[in-house]
């Protein structure tokens, strides 16, 4: 019951980076680097966001002590983004010479986190990005405000900030009794929210609809990008923080990628056109059996037929895909937290991942730029 591990996406140029790259085939990509990490409940969204934009999601957490404070507000933000901007003088006379930074990175932890889950990637990024980035770790879904529903937080999360961005796969094998422990969520999270003949929400959120045009807002980011444990996530398997189908996972390289300890493999999967999302009949049924009967057969099967809808959705799009590996580390069944350094005294394994977090937005950052000087 958590966000796949790392998702990213970057408004900017979508290069394949290095010759490393695979494409539907293993390959381990050089020494250079690339990508960008996130945490939270989905929220809804009707319309893209603006450039320069990320979001992170990650993965879900217990909870922890609070390191950043829970005040964080829409106002602190801008205040926060307004800070850096000084004043100078221009050979023309006295101007206002703007500090501002160009983006934005968001972070949004997973369920009953909070904005303490990222200590460390906060502050490891804002060391190595630098003032051009506003760094901003989301406060306001902390806690059991997680249990209130994805569309719940995600208007919280709109009222926070500018804009909001996410997306939220679910596990197939699933607890059945996942509604009754994280409420609305669960529910959510499990595809049992709803009438039996409506669409459940993270469906929804895997095409355009009258809800929201959520694949629209995805697809306005250049590059989009996601982190997954390939073993050892006791919340999120694989295939489904990968957005892959059982048939498409190959035996990840066991060698980390120089400079990134547990880093293992990356590779660029093009979009692939699709005129899913759908809802037939049959998940209508399976919806209605989940409901009504929540055992591990009825579940299983409804899952199922879920699970490709969503994938021929969210394909549409094109990803980049990071698999780490904690197979190596002293403590591998904390791949979780690893992920994203939630303690950095217990979970430091993942501090390669997020050195190639931050090098990834760096390497979007010098691709844009030069993208736009041509």
């Amino acid at each position: 019951m958590a966000a796949a591990p790392f998702v990213h996406a970057q408004c900017g140029c979508s290069p394949r980076l290095g010759g490393g790259f695979r494409n539907g085939k293993h390959g381990s990509v050089g020494s250079t680097s690339y990508p960008c990490s996130s945490t939270a409940p989905c929220p809804s969204s009707s319309s893209p966001p603006p450039p320069s934009s990320s979001s992170s999601s990650s993965s879900s957490s217990s909870s922890s002590s609070i390191g950043i404070s829970n005040n964080r507000n829409y106002h602190g933000f801008r205040a926060q983004a307004m800070s850096t901007t000084t004043r100078g003088t221009s050979p023309q006379g006295t101007t206002t010479l703007k500090n501002e930074p160009d983006h934005l990175l968001v972070l949004v932890h997973g369920i009953q986190g909070s904005p303490s889950d990222w200590l460390y990637v906060e502050a490891e990024l804002k060391r190595r990005l630098g003032r051009n980035f506003l760094i901003y770790a989301s406060s306001t879904n902390a806690y059991a405000k997680t249990f209130d529903g994805i569309d719940g937080a995600g208007r919280r999360l709109a009222d926070e900030l500018p804009f909001l961005l996410g997306v939220r796969f679910l596990e197939k094998l699933a607890a059945p009794m996942a509604p009754f422990v994280a409420g609305r969520t669960g529910a959510q999270l499990f595809l049992t929210d709803g009438k039996p003949n409506k669409p459940p929400l993270l469906l929804r959120m895997a095409s355009d609809c009258e809800d929201g045009k959520f694949l629209s807002a995805l697809g306005a980011f250049r590059c989009r990008i996601l982190y997954a444990n390939v073993s050892y996530d006791h919340m999120v398997g694989w295939r489904t923080s990968s957005i892959r189908r059982e048939k498409e996972l190959v035996k990840p390289p066991r060698r980390s990628l120089d400079g990134y300890k547990h880093v293992v493999d990356v590779e660029y999967c093009p979009p692939i056109s699709s005129d899913g999302p759908h809802f037939p009949r049959e998940a209508a049924r399976a919806k209605e059996a989940a409901q009504n009967e929540p055992s591990i057969k009825n579940t299983v099967k409804y899952h199922e037929i879920m699970e490709e809808e969503m994938i021929q959705g969210l394909q549409q799009l094109g990803w980049k895909k990071v698999d780490v590996s904690f197979h190596s580390a002293f403590w591998p069944f904390l791949a979780h937290n690893n992920m994203h350094v939630k303690y950095e005294w217990l979970h430091n394994a993942g501090a390669g991942v997020v050195a190639h977090v931050a090098d990834s937005l760096k390497q979007q950052e010098s691709s844009t730029i030069i993208a736009a000087s041509l």
